[in-house]
């Protein structure tokens, strides 16, 4: 450590509420070389595989490589007193050891973890703060976390298509989801909540997560076609047993809704084995009338935390109807 040379950056000091840090950019391969993220852990380098998502990085690393990606946004470091930081230069130069446990991570752990495992050297964005102690480190590490949220996962999947940063299956997932929004037949209108997290809708996420895995079985279908097939399932069981128990407004419950789409292979294939590729309403709701018989009111009223378990019930009760 006696070995290494002191390095020093052009910097802006800056006051917030009579608050004082550093405002500056680094290079990445100095930056992941002086950074830790616990100061509970002896070994620096093992405290970031340890503590980090290492797939994660990887895709920073991939982002910075091979996308010719920008990370605009802030990293916000602590130093620590091993880094011997001083202010040089009429107090416009930051100078310090690039010891391996020179800062403390505050913010952007797992940029600088990718910044570490990416090939290319990047100028990036540097927050530091200097002289805080353990409780005020902790106390800030609380508050960015905490206070300062990231954007809806909803928000982002809302925009991918500006963005052009959709996959195929993404692509027709909007589509069915947008037609379900916005046709006046739909079994989900008024239902939905495309770019925001809502209690009493569903949200595209949930959506997602529940129609695509089952995109396996749409073949080569055009998304009108797919819609029509996933309206009448819906609506057959609106009408047939949501309806019929006054609970319409549960299928907007996401464990309830991922419920539906796990059983609807099964009874899709009931409805092909009896009606061909026929998927009405009504053909839907001669395969489905015994299971409505049979599902648990309360089950539905209050659905627990896991679609797969209610996805078991729902399956059972088609099939406990069964006889040859």
């Amino acid at each position: 450590m006696n070995n290494l040379e002191r390095v020093r950056y052009t910097a802006s000091n800056v006051i917030q509420n009579k608050t004082k840090f550093y405002s500056l950019t680094m290079p990445t391969d100095i930056l992941s070389k002086c950074c830790f993220v616990s100061s509970r852990d002896e070994d620096p380098v093992a405290g970031f595989q340890r503590t980090l998502d290492e797939k994660r990085a990887l895709e920073i690393a991939n982002y910075i490589d091979n996308e010719q990606g920008t990370i605009p946004s802030a990293i916000i470091l602590s130093a620590q007193d091993v880094a011997g930081v001083e202010i040089i230069g009429k107090g416009r130069t930051i100078e310090f050891l690039p010891d391996p446990r020179a800062f403390l991570i505050l913010d952007g752990q797992h940029r600088v973890y990718g910044f570490s495992k990416a090939k290319s050297t990047l100028r990036v964005p540097v927050i530091i703060y200097v002289g805080l102690s353990r409780k005020e480190e902790s106390r800030l590490f609380i508050d960015i976390n905490s206070k300062q949220k990231g954007v809806p996962s909803e928000l982002l999947l809302d925009i991918k298509r500006m963005a052009e940063y959709e996959n195929s299956t993404e692509g027709l997932m909007r589509d069915i989801f947008d037609t379900f929004h916005s046709d006046p037949n739909s079994a989900l209108i008024g239902k939905l909540s495309p770019a925001a997290k809502s209690k009493s809708k569903i949200s595209r996420v949930t959506f997602n997560s529940s129609i695509s895995p089952v995109a396996q079985f749409f073949g080569d279908r055009d998304t009108d076609e797919l819609y029509a097939i996933l309206n009448c399932y819906l609506k057959a069981f609106i009408y047939g047993f949501f309806k019929a128990n006054d609970i319409e407004d549960q299928i907007c419950n996401s464990i309830v809704f991922r419920a539906l789409f796990s059983v609807f292979p099964e009874v899709a294939s009931k409805v092909k084995d009896r009606f061909g590729s026929d998927y009405s309403v009504d053909n839907y709701d001669a395969v489905m009338s015994d299971m409505f018989n049979k599902i648990s009111l309360q089950k539905i009223k209050k659905p627990g935390n896991s679609y797969k378990t209610l996805a078991n019930h729902l399956s059972n009760s088609m099939n406990s109807s069964f006889t040859l």
